[in-house]
């Protein structure tokens, strides 16, 4: 799953997008996960919902990190891919491509789910 988001950096952010050539952040991880034989729904919150709850100590590469603007999963915005040592590979916004980056690259993440 890491080679297959790997492979998809530089490719364009487009809200709603699922590949083979734009994504949206939840997207780009159901597309990395059904490279490695896992269905993940297309919608962050529902993949936090329907995956394994872990703190960011337990994560792993190839677990999910997310954004959320309260402490209640509904709020959930964002979610990435976790490569290991503080990154991450995600479909950032509008205007910027899918990249890697630090997991902290704006705000630290509050929610952690292992598929």
């Amino acid at each position: 799953m890491i080679a297959f988001a790997a492979a998809q950096i530089g490719d364009p952010y487009k809200w709603g997008a699922s590949g083979p050539n734009a994504w949206d952040c939840s997207g780009l991880t159901a597309g990395a996960w059904a490279a490695a034989g896992k269905v993940l729904p297309h919608y962050s919150v529902a993949q936090y919902t329907q995956s394994t709850k872990i703190t960011a100590a337990e994560l792993a590469p190839g677990d999910l990190v997310f954004w959320g603007s309260s402490s209640s999963p509904s709020s959930i915005y964002h979610v990435a891919l976790y490569i290991g040592d503080g990154q991450i590979i995600h479909a950032p916004r509008t205007g910027r491509p899918v990249s890697q980056e630090s997991m902290y690259y704006w705000r630290a993440p509050n929610f952690f789910a292992r598929p």
